[in-house]
């Protein structure tokens, strides 16, 4: 490779990379994600199983809209009562938003949508009864754990 063909080489990845760093926005830690889900949710399913929810309000970060309303988004149960050994509240995170075409990873806080009865035994023992489903169209809140970058 001869040094004029490693300078272009070299100044074309330098753009590349400025032109991706310019269009690049964060959005911060503690940031509250408002979203209403697209598909049902039960406390019945096992925990990892993923659910799909989009932005329910656009999220804007020093005036600049960052995600629109309806934006997709997708999460997964951390806990449930599909275990009948180990019972525990249907507990959710979010984890990717979608955006142009791509899944960027997210880490947020764990939401708990309502909770079933629960029995004084089953209080002691940590186990709750009944089963809770989450409806499509249910709206939840989220917080981010750490800034994501898009």
């Amino acid at each position: 490779m001869s040094r004029n063909q490693f300078i272009t080489a070299f100044a074309t990845i330098c753009a590349c990379f400025a032109i991706s760093t310019l269009t690049a926005a964060t959005i911060p830690a503690g940031t509250t994600l408002a979203v209403q889900t697209v598909s049902s949710i039960s406390s019945q399913d096992p925990a990892g199983r993923s659910f799909a929810a989009k932005i329910s309000g656009d999220v804007s970060v020093k005036g600049a809209v960052l995600l629109q309303a309806g934006t997709k988004v997708f999460g997964k149960i951390t806990s449930s009562r599909a275990n009948p050994r180990k019972s525990e509240p249907l507990t959710l995170e979010l984890t990717s938003i979608s955006m142009n075409g791509r899944n960027v990873a997210i880490k947020t806080n764990s939401f708990q949508p309502g909770s079933p009865a629960v029995t004084g035994r089953q209080a002691r023992y940590g186990h709750t009864a009944g089963t809770l489903t989450v409806t499509p169209g249910t709206k939840m809140q989220f917080q981010l754990v750490q800034a994501a970058t898009f």
